[in-house]
């Protein structure tokens, strides 16, 4: 244990002077998280950072313990019978952080001129690419306080996916939508970055940005202007500041936590053991939140294209990652059993599908949903009719004798892909295949995997998506900004010679036959195939859903965690109740 205390000495004395005389004598929650954004625009983000979930909000709200639809900025709706409209009412007193009035401009300019923009690129375009044609709804102020959507065609999860999109002010970004560099980009492209002062970042969530620390802490406070108020009509949320600490992995976020330096952290099962023994004294109660909508997987690049001349994957390598017996024979021999028993604790289970258990669409095995066991007699016989060889010390080679070798990538902040990954390296070594596992920083995973292309394997963590299988759609659309097997690109030189599998297509088809169709029956059947197609090929292996802990101190009130959401879904309603 003395380097465990070393580290907690470290990490008490590098606190600086303005924040204990500031920040300690305002009523203040701690959190973390594992590194610092990218970005302070919603829009360019690629990770879903906590940040960014305290400081802008959409029209409506999903209640985090049910998943149902509530009023937000929009205090109601009204849906035609066509299923086609949507008109939104919009709070007559919603303002922004700097005190403008947030009005029906601001939504028709953050959803026309900014996410449905073809030339800012961005996530949410996958969502509202509705039918095979890939139209956008249009959005048209009808009042100050009202705006209408209209879809092309019918689109079940229309008002989750209106209502959910960060609003953005116009009056602060309209400048850099319409100016352009020397490229011919917009300007919003590079808006709002990491060194964007706090007083000019306008936004419209419970918090507003007081404070940014690269790679130490970001200190939200709390925006007077917020809309919210309880039953008594005192204004909402109740808690002064939020600081959030950047910890570097979840092994610092434990350490943080016991020795008082966190009020709360999202829980690996890996440590509930550990905690559970220190509830009473540490103060702390763990909950949990059942099923996480969650999973852990493996995925091969199977990406064919070049990009400047030069293949995104070594064309040997590339060979037996399209092979279909390669990946199924992987599956086979990965023990998931011994994963859950030994980097989970016992806390979680198999997953086999890219819909969570929880959802009502979910195919089970019993319905017809392929899964892999934990087989190696049946890995080897696969290889085998998949072209590959033995040698005599028993490494497999492919038909023309390349040992079989590909790196293995994931992120060195959290430690649970990493064990993960150390033990599918030894799994695969039980059937000749030698991998060699790379840890990266965090953005510079992200970077490598969805912007250069140029990765064999990785360990992912999909995260959130609910019930609704639609959600799945920037993953499984051919074009999707998850589409992460066989992603496009969509900065810099094009790809050339990207491949199409028929299977690949079918699947991207499906989701838009299911978007499309308002019958719940004909709804579960066609994600039921879709199901039975990505566990058929295999693009992701996926390896174990976890169940969901959150370790929070118990001077924080009114906590409703659930794994259908995170534990700050309802920050608006928090308390402190501190001793003296």
């Amino acid at each position: 244990m003395p380097g465990v205390i070393a580290i907690v000495v470290v990490f008490q004395g590098c606190v600086p002077n303005w924040f204990i005389t500031e920040t300690d004598k305002i009523p203040h929650l701690v959190t973390s998280e594992l590194n610092s954004p990218a970005t302070f625009n919603p829009v360019m983000s690629l990770d879903p950072h906590a940040m960014l979930g305290l400081i802008y909000e959409g029209l409506i709200t999903e209640n985090g313990e049910t998943g149902e639809l509530e009023p937000g900025i929009a205090e109601s709706w009204r849906i035609s019978d066509d299923q086609q409209q949507i008109i939104f009412n919009l709070r007559s007193d919603v303002r922004w952080s700097d005190g403008e009035p947030l009005t029906a401009d601001d939504v028709v300019f953050s959803f026309n001129k900014i996410y449905f923009n073809e030339n800012i690129p961005n996530g949410e375009q996958d969502v509202f690419r509705i039918g095979q044609a890939g139209k956008f709804p249009q959005v048209r102020k009808i009042s100050p306080n009202q705006v209408k959507f209209i879809s092309p065609e019918p689109f079940a999860p229309l008002l989750r996916y209106a209502g959910k999109v960060k609003l953005l002010p116009k009056q602060a970004l309209e400048d850099t939508v319409n100016t352009t560099d020397e490229k011919g980009l917009p300007e919003f492209l590079l808006a709002w970055g990491t060194d964007t002062p706090p007083e000019q970042l306008i936004t419209n969530g419970p918090y507003r940005l007081l404070r940014f620390q690269p790679e130490e802490r970001i200190i939200l406070e709390r925006n007077p202007y917020y809309w919210r108020k309880d039953d008594q009509g005192n204004p909402q949320p109740y808690i002064e500041r939020i600081v959030i600490s950047i910890v570097g992995s979840t092994d610092n976020a434990l350490i943080q936590f016991r020795s008082g330096g966190l009020d709360m952290i999202n829980l690996p099962s890996s440590f509930f053991s550990l905690m559970k023994r220190e509830e009473e004294k540490g103060n702390f109660t763990i909950y949990n939140g059942g099923p996480a909508p969650a999973t852990h997987l493996l995925t091969f690049n199977l990406n064919q294209a070049t990009r400047e001349g030069k293949p995104l994957v070594d064309p040997i390598k590339s060979r037996w990652f399209n092979t279909l017996e390669f990946r199924q024979a992987i599956a086979h021999a990965i023990d998931r059993s011994t994963m859950i028993n030994n980097i989970f604790q016992g806390l979680g289970t198999p997953h086999d599908s890219p819909i969570y258990k929880q959802s009502p669409y979910y195919l089970s095995p019993e319905e017809g949903l392929p899964t892999y066991n934990y087989d190696l007699d049946r890995a080897r016989q696969l290889l085998k009719q998949g072209g590959f060889r033995y040698n005599s010390q028993g490494q497999l080679e492919d038909a023309d004798g390349n040992p079989v070798r590909f790196t293995l990538l994931t992120s060195s902040d959290n430690q649970i892909r990493v064990k993960i990954g150390v033990q599918i390296k030894r799994d695969l070594a039980n059937i000749g295949i030698t991998v060699d596992l790379q840890q990266l920083e965090f953005n510079t995973f992200i970077t490598k995997v969805l912007k250069t292309l140029d990765w064999d394997a990785q360990i992912m963590h999909f995260v959130g998506g609910g019930v609704e299988p639609d959600n799945g759609r920037r993953i499984w659309f051919i074009d999707g900004s998850l589409h992460t097997f066989n992603q496009n690109v969509f900065y810099g030189d094009p790809l050339k010679g990207r491949v199409i599998p028929d299977w690949e297509q079918k699947i991207s088809d499906l989701y838009i036959q299911g978007s499309q169709e308002l019958n719940e029956q004909k709804r579960r059947e066609i994600y039921a195939q879709a199901q039975i197609l990505a566990q058929e090929y295999l693009p992701f292996i996926y390896l174990v859903n976890p169940l969901s802990f959150s370790a929070i101190r118990n001077d924080v009130k009114n906590v409703r965690f659930s794994g259908l959401s995170w534990r700050l879904w309802n920050v608006y309603e928090l308390k402190l109740e501190r001793s003296s």
